[in-house]
């Protein structure tokens, strides 16, 4: 390497350009995926967190209203008014765990199992360009980033 690309090279870290930064990458796309979402969802009457905690109720129901929104990433005071507002459309039900009265069990009711019928995925799959191998391997090496950056945030992590 020429004195002049190494110049040039730390020209470029100490000047970075927006979009040099991952974490642009990712904010940006996460606003592409909610354009995308955004006239599905509509149709349905819903936000993207209300249907993707009714996802995590398709892969799991009845669950503690604690494990929902560790699935989710959402605090519970996130997380409590998207069920409340859930419940209101006859979506789900939250039921006191009759075993242990502080926790609070949520439940799909048959018209949020219903919501499965209208494979709303396949089409944004589409809509990504990615083939399914890449697309696989995308969502896994996200997963991954978004786990490490949360273990490196913890105390002790």
């Amino acid at each position: 390497m020429k004195a002049t690309d190494k110049a040039a090279d730390k020209a470029a870290a100490a000047d970075p350009k927006l979009s040099d930064f991952l974490c642009f990458a990712v904010y940006s796309a996460n606003l592409a995926f909610g354009k995308a979402y955004k006239p599905i969802l509509e149709q349905l009457g819903l936000t993207y967190t209300q249907y993707i905690t009714i996802v995590a109720l398709w892969e799991e129901d009845n669950q503690t209203v604690g494990s929902l929104g560790e699935k989710l990433f959402l605090e519970s005071n996130t997380l409590t008014p998207i069920l409340k507002k859930l419940e209101a459309m006859g979506y789900v039900e939250r039921q006191r765990d009759p075993e242990d009265e502080r926790q609070v069990r949520v439940s799909l009711t048959r018209s949020g199992r219903r919501l499965r019928e209208k494979r709303l995925e396949g089409s944004l799959a589409d809509a990504t360009g990615l083939a399914p191998d890449e697309f696989a391997r995308l969502q896994k090496a996200v997963a991954t980033l978004r786990n490490n950056l949360i273990r490196s945030v913890r105390p002790g992590g």
